[in-house]
Order: C-alpha cells, then structure tokens, then sequence
C-alpha cells in the first residue's frame, strides 16, 4: 500500500490513502504563515477533518467546500454551525466517543481541554465541545491527532481504546500544552512514533522541538519524528520511514 503523510504547518496534515484519496485534518493554509506559499494551493480534497472550531483550524473550510465538495466530518455542533455560517457543504456529524467509517477509512473522535468557537460577524459562534481525532485503515499505522489541548490524565484510555501507532501533539505552549505536558501525553499514549505540531507558528509559540526532545524519555527520543513542512514521508503499515526525522 502506497500512502503519505504531510506537514502543512501548525496544526495542518495532509493524509495521501493508498487510493489516492487526499484527507486535510484542521486545514488552516491561505493566513497560514507557516505554510510555504505553493502549498497553500490545495489540488485535492476528498475528506476534512476538523478537531475544533478556531480560525487557525477551519480556515479552508469554505474554499476547499467551494472547489470539491468534500465531506466535512467533525463535532455535531461544530458541522451545524459551519452548516449555518457558510449555507453550502456536506458534514459527517459525529460526537465525542463516536467511531464512523468513511469508504474503509475509520475516524474516531476524542476528547481534548482546550475551547471551541466559530468567528461571525456577531461575534463568536458556539461551536461544541473540542476534540482529538483517530484515523485508522486497514494496511496502514493508525493515527491520533490530538487537537489543541493541555495533557489529561483519561490519554491513557485513549492509548488502551485505539493503541494509536502515530500521536501528533501540539507542544508550543500558551494556547496548549508546552513541552513538559507533551511529554507526559505521550509517556501515556507510548506510540511507536511522536509528531509533534502547533510550535513555530506565531512568536509566543515554542519555535522549535528541541524543548519537547529533551523532556522526553531517552526511549520516547527515539521515536520523535520532526516533520520538515511540504515534504510527503511515506506511510506504511509500520508508521513513518525513518528518513522522516529532523532535529528542529
């Protein structure tokens, strides 16, 4: 099976499937500063996926509904409320605990700490409780990508419910856990591979790894991968390739 994974930036992946479907979790790309300007161009969307309402993670939405009509799959409230705002899209409701299955691909959401809220010109719009997310597919390393959160001790559910093979977790600090709490989520969710995101973005944030790197455990080190932004790192069955990890 052939199948990539991809930073955007901040807190924005792109997931190639083997069939080359294209998934775009918390698309965030135009306003976007850590995204290179010819990445911010997307050439397909099958399915987007959505951990919370925020600017930083919804910014796509409409335009990558507008060009391909993907299915938007996310919190009840949060669907309703894109439904409402924007007139236009297809959603895929679900709620916290909930598991739906889209053409083989499993998408499981989680709880995360942290808020949710659409921008409209009334002011901020209610937009549900905010999550993690889970993807799984069969032939391929499953996935938890846990949002904007701070660490809470129930991660260890989530590491017995779904044993997630790649844990992307946010690690810059003021709006989410910092380095230390990331380091504690993944002693508890102990994947086979830690991504780690939301740093570098704005000049409050973490600008680098390396804080996180070294709060981790010497076995938890080695599994740190650093994607480098624009770059597709293949995804097996077995997680990333070991090519993938960089040092910033």
């Amino acid at each position: 099976m052939s199948a990539n994974i991809m930073y955007l930036g901040h807190s924005t992946f792109q997931l190639t499937l083997p069939d080359q479907r294209v998934v775009l979790i918390d698309p965030w790309l135009a306003e976007n500063p850590a995204c290179p300007p010819s990445l911010k161009k997307i050439e397909r969307c099958d399915l987007i996926l959505l951990t919370h309402g925020h600017g930083d993670h919804i910014g796509e939405v409409d335009s990558l509904i507008g060009s391909f009509d993907p299915l938007v799959i996310g919190n009840f409230d949060l669907c309703n409320a894109l439904q409402k705002t924007l007139g236009r899209g297809r959603y895929g409701q679900m709620g916290t605990g909930g598991t739906q299955s889209v053409d083989g691909l499993r998408v499981s959401l989680t709880q995360a700490c942290h808020a949710s809220s659409i921008d409209t010109p009334q002011g901020p719009m209610y937009a549900g409780m905010p999550n993690g997310l889970v993807v799984a597919m069969d032939g391929l390393a499953s996935i938890y990508h846990a949002g904007d959160t701070d660490v809470f001790g129930d991660m260890k559910f989530i590491a017995q419910l779904f044993a997630p093979d790649i844990c992307i977790l946010p690690i810059g600090d003021h709006f989410t856990m910092g380095a230390k709490g990331a380091a504690l989520a993944a002693e508890m969710l102990n994947p086979t591979t830690i991504i780690p995101c939301h740093y570098k973005t704005f000049p409050m944030l973490a600008q680098s790894a390396d804080e996180f790197r070294s709060a981790l455990s010497t076995n938890l080190q080695e599994k740190l991968f650093v994607l480098p932004i624009g770059e597709p790192v293949s995804w097996t069955a077995q997680g990333l390739t070991r090519a993938a990890r960089h040092s910033s």
